[in-house]
């Protein structure tokens, strides 16, 4: 009896729209996506944050909130793509706002114009928001509020400065981030277990490699190179002494094996399937190791005391500790790559892998159950999509460690804090990694540093709410307030005990230079590619997907460069 055959699905409407992008982050990174809800935080005349916001909303963040007290100024409509002539004395957040909602009706936003303040004193304004976006100028006492509140309740929060050619973010992530889903270069992701094969695939490669020199020329081209290298593996173990290739000199001597058993009386001149296995000799034929990466998850003090509270990552990751320490391998992702081999042939072979990444995943989420009756856990037991996912990529698991945010004092010390309880999750070491970058006549640490002396500038001369004077904003004092903005730069380098590099003096006067000419203005073009870069950054946040910048982003318009580098809270603590 005949049946008719099922018919083919059609893409939905929102699937063609968000088609590209549902390349890249899948269908659960886009409903992560459609569940954030994003608070941009802004009183400067900065178009940095409303560009951030426009990268979220085009690609449909589920909601988003602007706090602006300001109204659009003559000024914001040289630097403001969302406003013009005709906005002047409107309330800017609602202008931004409304221009928003025409690029992507299905995301939700509103705006508020009161100042961020005075809402900060209702206990509950924050916790709606899954991701806040603060830009520079702010007053010290609203973004420690907000810095504190992001770091104690685990929320991604982004720090921005965007001033003439140059601009800045900081990315404060919660004290343990992990990402499963890092989307590794698909080249080096591919683990053949070759070192560690397992009875199956030794079965295979006996089977299709018997009688090896009586094959004809077609079959013996279509041998898959995975099975050639573990036939002649045994050749080579069993000329030296059971040993497999282990240094350079023996791989590149095995190489020579493989390679002089190639035909090349043959039509086409050669064997592809042969050149295949010579080529993966250096990279398939390595003990399995472990990854730092993967090691500081084993080492993490969440991965060995598992509690009834502790998040099904960590849980997961136990299991997959446990399963190292018993076979001292990882789970098995897998996957073959394409190779030179009949369909058959490579059916076949991927299945034995694809059994063999089952069993592994099975051992797995049998030692994740027996955690969870073992803690007493009564919640959603974790799924076995998500152990088997955590399976695939396991050696490519990064763990990331948040950094509370720097925050100028308030009261008028002029000096720094961070904000936020100590959990003891941070590094502690962001001040010789600074050292070691000031050293370099390339890196663009002298910004960082001129944007801290910017905040410093700002919050010593705030005369309300919505006005911060910015070093170089009054043309009569801009010669001062450069020297006022290097006097305070330097004091951070002696605060360091920086010593006195070449060039380094020049190279932070360069830097204030710049952002004092700026007089707390920014330049469109370099806002616009800066939101880019933030928007970049935070949906690599939301979706957990990717490796996030860590932590600290600075861009130079002048040279066209990026200095990603790790800031800790050691630098700003008192010594």
């Amino acid at each position: 009896m005949e049946t008719t055959p099922p018919p083919l699905q059609v893409p939905s409407s929102k699937e063609k729209k968000y088609d590209r992008q549902l390349r890249l982050w899948a269908a659960s990174g886009q409903a992560a996506l459609e569940n954030a809800h994003a608070l941009l935080v802004q009183a400067g005349s900065s178009a940095v944050g409303i560009e951030a916001l426009k990268n979220l909303v085009l690609p449909s963040i589920g909601q988003y909130t602007i706090v602006d007290p300001c109204e659009v100024t003559e000024e914001d409509t040289g630097v403001n793509f969302f406003v013009d002539g005709g906005c002047v004395g409107q309330s800017r957040a609602k202008v931004c706002c409304e221009m928003l909602q025409e690029l992507n009706p299905d995301v939700r936003g509103r705006y508020i114009t009161e100042r961020i303040e005075s809402l900060l004193h209702e206990p509950e304004f924050l916790r709606p928001y899954t991701l806040i976006l603060v830009v520079a100028p702010v007053t010290s006492t609203a973004l420690k509020a907000i810095a504190t509140y992001a770091w104690e309740q685990h929320v991604p929060l982004f720090h921005i400065h965007s001033l003439g050619f140059y601009s800045h973010f900081s990315v404060c992530l919660p004290p343990s981030f992990p990402v499963v889903e890092t989307h590794p270069d698909p080249t080096t992701t591919t683990e053949l277990r070759l070192m560690e094969p397992w009875p199956e695939l030794l079965a295979l490669a006996k089977e299709k490699t018997g009688g090896l020199e009586e094959m004809n020329d077609h079959d013996h081209g279509h041998v898959p190179y995975v099975l050639l290298l573990l036939h002649y593996l045994e050749v080579w173990k069993q000329q030296n002494s059971g040993r497999v290739p282990s240094t350079y000199r023996e791989k590149q001597e095995f190489r020579k094996l493989v390679e002089k058993n190639a035909r090349t009386g043959n039509a086409e001149g050669g064997e592809e399937n042969f050149e295949e296995a010579a080529k993966a000799v250096l990279k398939s034929l390595k003990p399995v190791t472990l990854g730092r990466n993967v090691q500081a998850i084993f080492q993490a003090e969440e991965c060995n005391t598992l509690t009834k509270d502790s998040p099904r990552f960590w849980i997961i990751a136990s299991a997959i500790k446990a399963f190292h320490t018993k076979h001292q391998v990882l789970p098995l992702p897998g996957s073959v790559p394409d190779m030179k081999a009949q369909s058959a042939d490579y059916i076949r072979l991927q299945s034995v892998y694809k059994a063999k990444a089952r069993q592994d995943v099975a051992e797995v989420l049998a030692t994740v159950r027996a955690e969870e009756r073992r803690l007493g856990r009564t919640e959603i037991p974790t799924s076995e999509a998500e152990v088997e996912a955590f399976c695939k990529e396991a050696a490519f698991v990064r763990l990331f460690r948040g950094e509370r945010l720097p925050v100028v004092c308030s009261g008028g010390s002029g000096e720094f804090e961070v904000a936020g309880r100590d959990n003891g999750s941070e590094t502690g070491d962001g001040l010789k990694a600074i050292k070691q970058a000031l050293q370099d006549p390339d890196s663009l640490m002298p910004h960082y540093i001129a944007f801290l002396a910017y905040d410093k500038f700002v919050n010593s001369n705030t005369l309300g709410p919505t006005l911060y004077p910015a070093p170089g904003n009054d043309d009569a004092s801009v010669d001062a307030d450069e020297q006022t903005l290097l006097q305070i730069a330097t004091s951070i380098l002696n605060r360091w005990h920086v010593a006195e590099y070449p060039d380094l003096h020049t190279r932070l006067s360069d830097s204030v230079c710049e952002i004092t000419r700026s007089g707390g203005g920014d330049l469109h073009n370099i806002s616009a590619l800066t939101g880019g870069m933030v928007a970049q950054e935070a949906i690599k946040v939301i979706t957990r997907q990717y490796v996030p910048a860590d932590n600290t982003v600075v861009f130079d318009g002048v040279r066209s460069k990026v200095w990603v580098f790790r800031r800790s809270a050691d630098m700003f603590l008192s010594r």
